[in-house]
């Protein structure tokens, strides 16, 4: 299977995920377990650029392999970080997505770099873009929360 089409899949698995996290209140989640500050309007902004993300790395796949994995690296760190560690970590509470996560990330993230062989180089440019892109809307979440960036004054 060429890496193209499974960032196709992982497109498509990232949606079957957002619809986990939202049928079963990641939000709340997120709010009471990880203490991010994170509403609905962003939940849907953030996922909707995901989804942005993954037609531009199935689209870009054959050219920029190593920048297209940045979409799996995303998907392996945001299983990872935000779904199985947190189980974990607070003694078997469920996170919403964590199904999705583990099902539909790990096997086709892995296929992802298994079908592109990107060398060390590669694999570590793609890492740090899935971390940037992962922490991005993190980031803004905090951000907003400074006097500086209010806009309701």
């Amino acid at each position: 299977m060429t890496l193209s089409t499974l960032l196709w899949l992982c497109t498509t698995a990232y949606a079957l995920h957002v619809i986990e996290e939202f049928v079963l209140d990641w939000r709340n989640w997120a709010r009471n377990v990880l203490g991010l500050p994170v509403e609905w309007p962003a939940f849907y902004v953030t996922n909707a650029a995901v989804a942005v993300l993954g037609v531009t790395a199935a689209m870009i796949a054959p050219e920029l392999p190593a920048v297209a994995l940045g979409l799996p690296a995303l998907m392996l760190i945001n299983a990872t970080f935000f779904h199985v560690l947190p189980v974990i970590r607070f003694g078997g509470r469920f996170s919403p997505g964590l199904i999705s996560a583990v099902l539909l990330f790990y096997p086709l993230g892995i296929a992802s770099y298994v079908a592109a062989a990107p060398g060390w180089g590669g694999a570590l440019l793609s890492v740090l873009l899935g971390a940037a892109i992962m922490a991005w809307p993190i980031v803004m979440l905090k951000l907003s929360l400074l006097p500086y960036f209010r806009q309701d004054r």
